[in-house]
């Protein structure tokens, strides 16, 4: 699948009744495996989480499915670690797909969660932000503890990871960049949050847009993220940053693919492509 056509199918299922069009995969759970010193998959075959190990306790990215949170502690263990030691929950955006599982990785851990605060409101409410009447998007609220600011540095243990605010897909969207060893190789890492449209009213005549400024909010983060480095780029959704071939080639012994100093560009331009697309298209309904 290309990343065009990638944006596009996850745009249309996140459009048509999310409750019932959800890909099997997004629930399923698959086994952990390690991507660089100290960075693990734990997420479920089409969400992705990421676990963040150090000496001084772990830091966890995103909470996938509501029904996903047994699934990532259960792979947190299969890795020899234990999610009592998860210090830190952040989180990409505000979705039901991406956020749902953390009050209760919140509750078993103990850990805190950090998040930006353009998406205070959506976490806290378990609301999608603009469609709070569409009952399919809800999550389970959770209570943010740090309320980050765009650059700001959450450290643990010697870990450093920085937050971007990359706003859009939600408000508070945020893209997190950190250095990670592949190799003997010190890298810059990167935890894309999506710039995809997927069921966002970007121009609507009856409701307006998702959330005031919006579209400009999307140009914005196209322009940042290009100007953004990541040798090892990383996304919530598995088609984002083609999980399932990178993953069986690092098993089959060839170099890390995940080292792929090109893909963020390549991710960019098709998400902005789509972006265009979409909005003329809603620009050409609002008439």
């Amino acid at each position: 699948m290309t990343r065009a056509s990638a944006f596009a199918v996850l745009a249309a299922l996140a459009v048509a009744a999310p409750a019932a069009a959800q890909p099997a995969a997004w629930s399923a759970p698959t086994e952990p495996f390690q991507i660089a010193d100290g960075l693990y998959y734990v997420g479920t075959q089409g969400i992705s989480v990421f676990l963040i190990t150090t000496p001084e306790g772990h830091i966890l990215v995103d909470g996938a499915m509501p029904t996903s949170a047994p699934l990532i502690e259960a792979s947190i263990r299969k890795l020899g670690f234990e999610p009592g030691d998860v210090k830190i929950l952040l989180n990409t955006h505000a979705h039901f797909d991406h956020a749902a599982g953390l009050a209760e990785l919140k509750r078993d851990t103990g850990a805190i969660l950090a998040a930006m605060a353009q998406d205070k409101l959506a976490l806290e409410s378990g609301k999608y932000i603009g469609s709070e009447e569409v009952a399919a998007f809800d999550f389970a609220p959770v209570a943010v503890d740090r309320v980050l600011k765009d650059g700001e540095v959450v450290e643990l243990g010697g870990v450093k990871l920085t937050a971007h605010l990359t706003p859009g897909h939600t408000a508070g969207c945020t893209t997190w960049t950190f250095p990670v060893t592949v190799e003997g190789r010190t890298r810059q890492a990167m935890i894309y949050c999506s710039t995809s449209v997927a069921a966002n009213r970007l121009v609507s005549k009856a409701k307006g847009p998702q959330y005031p400024g919006v579209v400009a909010d999307y140009e914005a983060s196209f322009a940042r993220l290009k100007a953004l480095k990541a040798d090892v780029f990383l996304a919530p959704h598995a088609e984002q940053f083609g999980l399932a071939a990178k993953r069986a080639a690092l098993a089959a012994g060839a170099p890390n693919p995940f080292v792929d100093p090109g893909e963020l560009a390549t991710v960019v331009a098709a998400s902005e492509a789509d972006f265009r697309k979409q909005l003329a298209r809603q620009e050409e309904a609002a008439k």
